[in-house]
Parts: structure tokens; sequence; C-alpha cells
């Protein structure tokens, strides 16, 4: 049996809402935190993807949600944004 997307339907008093699947919502979730935890650090995607050994178009994907980053980058975004000098300094 092929299950189907779960769709979580817009807000009708919302004229920006729009329809949107539980794996897109989960995978904009994931590209906010990932933005967030570069512009916090006062970083371009260049020099963030440089700075944790990030490929750059990699980064790129994962924050304009095209790619769902996988666990393991979600929980290394999660370490940058609690220690960066450290992960830095461990990658450099």
């Amino acid at each position: 049996m092929k299950s189907e997307p779960i769709t979580l339907p817009a807000d009708p008093f919302n004229a920006e809402d729009f329809d949107v699947t539980a794996e897109a919502l989960e995978r904009g979730q994931r590209a906010r935190l990932i933005r967030q935890t570069r512009t916090a650090l006062g970083l371009s995607q260049s020099a963030f993807a440089t700075r944790f050994r990030v490929p750059v178009g990699t980064l790129r994907d994962w924050e304009q949600a095209r790619v769902t980053p996988p666990d393991f980058a979600i929980a290394y975004i999660r370490v940058i944004r609690l220690h960066p000098d450290m992960v830095a300094t461990a990658v450099a």
C-alpha cells in the first residue's frame, strides 16, 4: 500500500499562506536553522562554507530548502551554533 503524503492546508484567512506537505515544512525549518546560524555568526555563505568545511553549493541548497539536510548535518549546525570557534579550530 502506497502511503500518501500528509498535506497541511493553508490558512484560508491568510492570502500569503499555501498548502504544504509535512516533508516540505520540515525541510523549511531545517533551512531556517542553518540560515539563522550562519547569519548570527555574521558570515556570508562562502565564508561559513570555508570556515566549517561545507561545500558552498551544498550550503546554498540547504538554505534555499532545495535539498533536505541529513540529520548529521543538522547536528553539526547545532554544534556550530553553540561552539563556533571550537568547531572552526577542530576542522582547520
